[in-house]
């Protein structure tokens, strides 16, 4: 059995540009030798997004949100945890990206410190934000993995 990651965002799936999908597919593509299998969930509002966050949940699978006021962490870090959070979410972990307007208030009323991830202190389009989730993912593999791609 492999490693499920989802990343859960706003949007539409074809309503960004061709180079985000295309920058997207590349990592998509080196992370499929591996037993990482990531997947993303389009939600027509936060509403839906919601539903999505508690069916996770309700699952047992470890949810993590991506929200500027998270905790920032280098590389090495961010590879340690995301195999941590996979281990206490039994193999499942769901990334949160919020749309436009941010993660709504209702998710992160209640969530522990430790849920909160922050890609950086600049703002990126969750388009974008996505990508840059992607390449970590993939970058925490090799990390695992102790190949030369992370140097």
């Amino acid at each position: 059995m492999g490693l499920e990651v989802k990343i859960r965002m706003v949007g539409r799936k074809n309503g960004g540009e061709k180079w985000l999908e295309s920058a997207y597919s590349t990592y998509d593509t080196r992370l499929k030798p591996t037993n990482l299998n990531v997947q993303t969930h389009y939600h027509k509002n936060d509403n839906e997004l919601i539903k999505g966050i508690d069916a996770d949940e309700n699952k047992n699978h470890k949810v993590i949100l991506l929200d500027p006021l998270g905790k920032l962490c280098t590389s090495e870090v961010f590879s340690s945890n995301m195999y941590q959070w996979l281990e206490d979410g039994g193999s499942r972990l769901t990334f949160v990206i919020g749309g436009a307007e941010g993660l709504p208030e209702k998710i992160k009323d209640g969530v522990g410190k430790g849920d909160l991830l922050s890609l950086g202190m600049m703002t990126f389009t969750h388009q974008f934000a996505r990508i840059l989730l992607m390449e970590q993912i993939y970058r925490a593999s090799e990390i695992r993995k102790g190949s030369g791609y992370h140097k």
